[in-house]
């Protein structure tokens, strides 16, 4: 099909725009991209999809999540959350204690639904679901495949549960990185790890040994409070990444996420593994638990990119907090504008190119054809030189009319296609219900 008649941002390298582009999709696959008079002109015979004059974009990327955490929305927790343990303790492993399977496919449908609505094309999450780890990232991907979204999946393993939970931790990573290295680029693997300060050097020496051979491709919370880095400290002599480095955790495979509260050293060590890090600004403001130093990671050269910690499955919020975050923290005005745009629109792209056969985040030829359709009537000029300040400052996830993704129709008029809504966010609520009575 060819989508056209409206603004086209392609975000490729040569910041194309088009203000009444064209984009020829053939299969799961950009064919082609250009003006609409000669997209129409060379190919008479393919269906057109007329944008009506809406905002054609590249889909979004979310580089970091937690799907387990759908049912928080509106809950209340008896215990403290007075300080980022009790947070951990009494909000989120209580919570995630409380999953069935059937409760991580219907937080699943959920997250993914939303991050459809809000033009999330491609979203990496981090699992965790300590009474229903064995095929828990096998319900997600069966979710993802059933909405429509490209994903990729990792379970958390820690030593919170005790043994026998890390095993099968350990093992439910193992199996579905297998699976998914036989799948097609719409569901891949990593493996995850919680953070040091809940793993044991058995428990990484284990990880370790059964990634030999398969893949070095990790998923970890890298010192995302400062207890982190205490407890490593006493409990190892180490800091968090000079204590992981020993394990192989990093590669250029590996997103480190958070990293707030690391050093010059530690820095470098990323640096050195290529190791990919990831910023969740309104999740980091939300924890009080502080901002990582964005602006030195992208000084000293490392890929940064930018998730949400399931704060929101809007990007376009995240992003609006980022730029500020950054304004904030360095006390400079002209900081945090362009960097969040570099973060989401470059290097989330080149974070999933180490993943994917394909590029994602790209309206250019041989990418995969994940694109949005926006409702956006804007009231100054948009053009090549300013979209930008269109996205952070005019946009956001509810402006998003119809989302494809490989080459698919999966939400047209703000209506998702091959699920029903309705009916899960109906299950999805009575079941939080019960879930909340524990908490």
């Amino acid at each position: 099909m060819i989508i056209a008649g409206g603004k086209l941002i392609t975000n490729d390298k040569d910041n194309n725009f088009y203000e009444n582009g064209a984009v020829v999709i053939e299969d799961n696959v950009i064919k082609e991209v250009g003006p609409y008079d000669d997209i129409i002109k060379k190919y008479p015979d393919k269906e057109v999809v007329d944008a009506k004059g809406k905002l054609i974009m590249p889909g979004l990327i979310c580089a970091h999540s937690h799907i387990y955490s759908t049912y928080a929305r509106g809950m209340s927790v008896s215990k403290p959350t007075d300080n980022f343990i009790h947070v951990l303790e009494n909000q989120w492993w209580a919570l995630d204690k409380s999953l069935t399977l059937e409760d991580v496919r219907l937080n699943g449908l959920v997250t993914y639904m939303e991050s459809v609505s809000n033009g999330v094309t491609t979203l990496i999450d981090h699992h965790a679901g300590p009474n229903a780890i064995e095929g828990s990232l096998f319900t997600l991907a069966d979710a993802a495949k059933d909405v429509g979204i490209r994903t990729s999946l990792c379970y958390e393993v820690s030593d919170r549960d005790g043994l026998e939970k890390r095993d099968l931790g350990i093992a439910e990573n193992i199996n579905w990185i297998k699976e998914a290295q036989r799948r097609d680029d719409m569901a891949s693997g990593l493996f995850g790890i919680h953070a040091s300060f809940t793993v044991s050097d058995e428990t990484l020496e284990k990880s370790s040994q059964a990634m030999e051979g398969l893949y070095d491709g990790y998923h970890v919370h890298i010192a995302e409070g400062l207890d982190d880095q205490w407890i490593t400290l006493e409990k190892y002599g180490k800091r968090v990444v000079e204590r992981l480095e020993g394990f192989g955790i990093f590669s250029r495979n590996t997103l480190a996420v958070h990293n707030v509260h690391i050093n010059p050293i530690e820095i470098s060590i990323l640096k050195h593994h290529d190791t990919m890090a990831i910023f969740n600004p309104e999740s980091n403001m939300n924890n009080a638990v502080g901002a990582p130093p964005v602006l030195d990671f992208l000084d000293k050269g490392l890929l940064v990119g930018i998730g949400t910690d399931a704060y929101t499955n809007d990007m376009f919020e995240s992003m609006k907090v980022s730029n500020i975050l950054m304004s904030h923290e360095s006390a400079d005005p002209t900081k945090g504008f362009s960097e969040t745009l570099h973060l989401q629109f470059k290097n989330n792209p080149l974070i999933m190119e180490r993943y994917l056969k394909r590029p994602v985040g790209r309206i250019e030829i041989g990418a995969y054809a994940d694109i949005i359709l926006l409702d956006y009537d804007p009231v100054t000029p948009l053009n090549a030189n300013n979209w930008g300040g269109h996205v952070l400052f005019g946009l956001s996830g509810k402006c998003v009319s119809d989302t494809v993704i490989n080459g698919k129709f999966v939400m047209k008029d703000r209506e998702i296609l091959g699920v029903d809504r309705a009916l899960i966010h109906a299950k999805s609520r009575e079941r939080a219900k019960e879930i909340w009575k524990n908490l």
